[in-house]
């Protein structure tokens, strides 16, 4: 046989088991990263990941609302919707890293994935409390959550020999004032107006600041808060007017949209907010539109706004 021929057929098979086993330890990777252990993520800057851009209703495109704001080691959580453990493991934090929730208010989408998050800390080797902070009613609504997982995560641990102490928060309700730690400086405002208390929070490093809000109430309160801030995260939503709703052939009472409105912030409204406050970037979340829309929500938005728009989609990362 012609040694040329030889010489392109082992060249051939090398180069077929070479793409065989790149391509098995890329699938090894990819599956293994869906259950190996991560170490703590350390954060050179001060970053926001989102880990989940969904609002009220079940999206499949979108995790439930949840953000983590990290520096060093540190790791705070805005809300904890539905998927908030996957959403950090695919921000390759640990379940376990974040140790403060602050949430901005107890509607579902914001606290349905606080026994998920306890849970999966708990599984991964987390036996501090889970600090929670939020509006009225958080306290009550922590002790349900462990309550909730305590009788399956004891019998458990008792069934494996390990140690059978459940897991625990330590919940505060309605905090209005700065306090600071490990990084961070904290303050959280009242958001008046809406169907139950709601807070908006605002999150500093040295020379540099995010501010987390909620839905369409309160924006005096929040425009006063993200005052000069690096990153405001607001909903932005629009809800169709009776006459709209009548063109598209939605059968929806025009009372009902009018409610609805007011639990959402308009496209025109948070960019007036974004410009009034002198924040350098608006960032997008808690979305009821589809992703396709991104170009026409940006268009609006920007008719108020004159600085950086972003609409977040799960797992951005934000850095001032």
């Amino acid at each position: 046989m012609n040694l040329r021929v030889v010489g392109l057929a082992i060249a051939l098979a090398v180069g077929v088991m070479s793409w065989a086993l790149t391509c098995a330890a890329w699938r090894f990777d990819r599956v293994s990263a869906g259950f190996l252990p991560l170490e703590p993520r350390k954060f050179e800057r001060f970053t926001v990941v989102v880990l989940g851009t969904a609002a009220a209703a079940e999206d499949h495109n979108r995790r439930g609302a949840s953000i983590a704001a990290g520096v060093g080691a540190k790791v705070i959580l805005v809300d904890a919707g539905r998927g908030v453990a996957e959403g950090l493991r695919a921000a390759k934090i640990p379940p376990s890293q974040p140790d403060l929730v602050l949430l901005t208010s107890l509607l579902p989408e914001n606290t349905v994935g606080l026994d998920d998050l306890l849970a999966s800390a708990w599984l991964a080797g987390r036996r501090a409390p889970l600090r929670v902070i939020g509006p009225p009613g958080t306290r009550e609504l922590a002790q349900h959550v462990v309550a909730e997982i305590s009788p399956g995560v004891v019998a458990r641990s008792r069934a494996l020999g390990d140690d059978p102490a459940p897991p625990a928060i330590e919940a505060i309700d309605d905090p209005t004032g700065a306090s600071e730690g490990d990084g961070f400086s904290l303050l959280g405002s009242p958001l008046p107006g809406g169907p139950l208390p709601a807070l908006a929070w605002r999150i500093e490093t040295p020379g540099h600041s995010a501010v987390f809000g909620g839905y369409g109430w309160g924006a005096a309160e929040l425009e006063e808060l993200a005052r000069g801030a690096d990153l405001l995260f607001h909903d932005a939503n629009h809800v169709p007017s009776p006459e709209e709703a009548k063109e598209m052939g939605l059968d929806v009472e025009p009372e009902r949209l009018r409610r609805e409105a007011a639990l959402y912030t308009g496209f025109d409204e948070v960019g007036a907010i974004a410009r009034r406050a002198g924040v350098r970037a608006l960032v997008l979340y808690k979305m009821r539109q589809p992703a396709v829309l991104d170009l026409q929500i940006t268009t609006l938005v920007d008719d108020h706004y004159d600085g950086r728009i972003a609409i977040a989609r799960d797992g951005d990362e934000f850095t001032p």
